[in-house]
């Protein structure tokens, strides 16, 4: 049974007398514990899809319906919750505190989710138990991103979102993260999207949602994705 599904999705918005149409009609099913990469040019409508999926933006049109709840008529109270306890969030920049310690930042989410992990767990799962007590400007942009990761993680999400994650890495790094990403899908049975225009990123993917204009140009089923060692950056 799928986790998350798209029901005729449009967002539509509005500048004077132009309409600009960000999403056209999407349909779109993901099923529980996958790891999904949605591919496409700029002004695909990716980050649009992963947007309204996260509670930061309303559908003009359509339902998103998440474990059986459709988040497109919830309040922003109702929002707020949602975003809070079941989706987690990874960006290509990493939006850490820079005042704050790696064990700080990561320990931040206990205040806005009843059901966070520990985050000392996390900071070990991310492979940075020896610098839990290091800020930001201490660590390389790699490390960095691994704490927003473990961050996202310890709010124990049941999605992740992964907006560009490994856009300002070099290639070494980068694989470290999608594997790291993989891994956690696999382990916590968390269902991993990664919005990207980087092709090659998709072999390793279970699911490749392909985006154009809007529209979800096909949904590719990879029953034997390839390892993430064995991608070309």
């Amino acid at each position: 049974m799928a986790l998350i599904e798209f029901q005729q999705v449009s967002r539509v918005y509005v500048s004077g007398e132009h309409e600009l149409k960000a999403l056209d009609g999407v349909d779109l099913s993901i099923d529980k514990g996958k790891f999904v990469v949605i591919l496409g040019p700029s002004g695909a409508g990716k980050s649009t899809l992963l947007n309204l999926l996260g509670g930061l933006d309303s559908p003009t049109s359509g339902k998103i319906v998440v474990g059986g709840k459709d988040i497109s008529t919830l309040s922003g109270d109702e929002l707020a919750e949602y975003r809070a306890k079941t989706v987690g969030f990874v960006f290509q920049f990493y939006n850490l505190i820079p005042t704050l310690t790696v064990h700080e930042n990561v320990t931040l989410v206990k205040e806005i989710s009843p059901q966070a992990l520990s985050a000392t767990k996390m900071i070990e799962e991310v492979g940075l138990s020896d610098h839990l007590n290091n800020f930001p400007s201490q660590l390389s942009g790699g490390e960095q991103q691994r704490v927003s990761i473990a961050r996202a993680l310890a709010k124990n999400p049941e999605v992740l979102l992964c907006d560009e994650p490994t856009g300002a890495l070099d290639s070494e790094t980068g694989v470290m993260v999608l594997k790291l990403l993989l891994k956690m899908a696999r382990t916590y049975d968390k269902t991993i999207i990664i919005v990207t225009h980087n092709q090659n990123i998709a072999r390793m993917a279970d699911v490749v949602v392909r985006v154009k204009n809007g529209r979800i140009l096909s949904v590719v089923d990879q029953p034997e994705p390839a390892n993430a060692d064995d991608i070309d950056w």
